[in-house]
C-alpha cells in the first residue's frame, strides 16, 4: 500500500510539473506574440486606453515641447527615424505616439488620440500644442484629429503622407474602420475624408510641411500632398511642399534626413516661431 501511494504521489507531482512547465511555455509564447515595442532611443512604453504608447524624453535639459509621431504601429517608429529623433531630442523636444491600429483617421482612432493627448498634457505635463510628424498613412490620423482640435496643434510635418481616403487605402478597405459599408462611407466623405476637412486648420493658421516623392505609385503626390497644398493655399493656410524628384514610397534616406523638415518641426515645436 505504501509503495502504491508513493507511485501515485510521484505521478501526481509529475503531472503538476508538466502543467507548470506548460503554463510557463504558454506565457513565453504569449509574450513573444505581444512583444514590448522596441524604441530607437531610450524611452518608456505604456498603455493608454488599452493601446500601446511610447514617450522618449531628452536625456538632458528641460523639455521645450514634443513631437507626436504617427502611425505608431508595430515596428514604428523605426531606426530610419533615428537621424531626425536625435535632432529633436537635442533641441529639447520629447517624442511620443500611440498605436490606434489601422484606424485611417476614423472616429475610433480619434478617441484613442484624445486619450493620448490627455495623458501627454495632463499626466506627463507636456505642451498643449505638439507638432505632428506623420509618416505615410499616419497622415490620415494626424489630419483627422488635428482638424477637430486645430488650436491644440503647433504644426504638421508629413513624409509622403496619406491625405485622401479614396487614394489610400481606398473606400472598400477603409470602410470597416468607420463602421460603415463602402457606399455609406463614399456618401460621407465630406464629413470624414481628411483632405475635405482642411478649413479648420487653415482658419487656425496651422502650418504644414509636406515631403513627397514625385513617382510615388502607392500614395500619389498629386492626390495627396499636391492636392493638400492646392486647397490649403486657396484657404489661405501656410503650407510648404518639398518634392523629392525620382522618389516613390520608399526608404530613401532623404525622406528621413531632411534638414528643412527637422528645422520646421523644431521651430514650431519649441515655440521659436509661431
Amino acid at each position: 500500500m505504501t509503495f502504491r501511494l508513493a507511485i501515485l504521489s510521484s505521478l501526481r507531482l509529475g503531472w503538476m510539473l508538466l502543467i507548470g512547465i506548460g503554463a510557463s511555455m504558454a506565457s513565453v509564447v504569449h509574450a513573444a506574440e505581444h512583444p514590448t515595442k522596441v524604441l530607437p532611443f531610450p524611452g518608456t512604453v505604456f498603455s493608454v486606453a488599452g493601446h500601446e504608447a511610447f514617450l522618449i524624453r531628452p536625456e538632458t535639459g528641460s523639455v521645450r515641447g514634443w513631437v507626436w509621431y504617427t502611425p505608431t504601429l508595430p515596428g514604428l517608429p523605426g531606426p530610419e527615424e533615428g537621424w531626425m529623433f536625435r535632432r529633436f531630442l537635442a533641441a529639447g523636444l520629447a517624442i511620443g505616439g500611440v498605436d490606434a491600429g489601422e484606424s485611417y483617421g476614423s472616429p475610433d482612432g480619434n478617441r484613442v488620440f484624445d486619450a493620448f493627448y490627455a495623458e501627454m498634457t495632463r499626466k506627463q505635463k507636456l505642451s498643449r500644442r505638439p507638432v505632428f510628424l506623420a509618416r505615410s498613412r499616419g497622415g490620415l490620423m494626424a489630419l483627422s484629429w488635428a482638424s477637430q482640435h486645430p488650436k491644440w496643434v503647433a504644426g504638421i510635418a508629413g513624409i509622403y503622407p496619406v491625405c485622401d481616403l479614396t487614394s489610400y487605402p481606398g473606400i472598400e478597405k477603409a470602410a470597416p474602420a468607420y463602421h460603415l459599408d463602402p457606399p455609406s462611407l463614399a456618401r460621407k466623405l465630406t464629413r470624414y475624408n481628411p483632405i475635405n476637412r482642411l478649413r479648420p486648420l487653415a482658419r487656425a493658421n496651422v502650418p504644414l510641411y509636406l515631403l513627397h516623392g514625385d513617382v510615388d505609385t502607392l500614395v500619389s503626390l498629386e492626390r495627396n500632398s499636391g492636392q493638400v497644398q492646392k486647397r490649403y493655399i486657396e484657404l489661405h493656410g501656410p503650407v510648404e511642399l518639398q518634392v523629392a524628384t525620382g522618389q516613390g514610397h520608399n526608404m530613401w534616406s532623404g525622406f528621413f534626413e531632411c534638414q528643412p523638415l527637422v528645422d520646421f518641426v523644431i521651430r514650431k515645436g519649441t515655440g521659436a516661431e509661431r
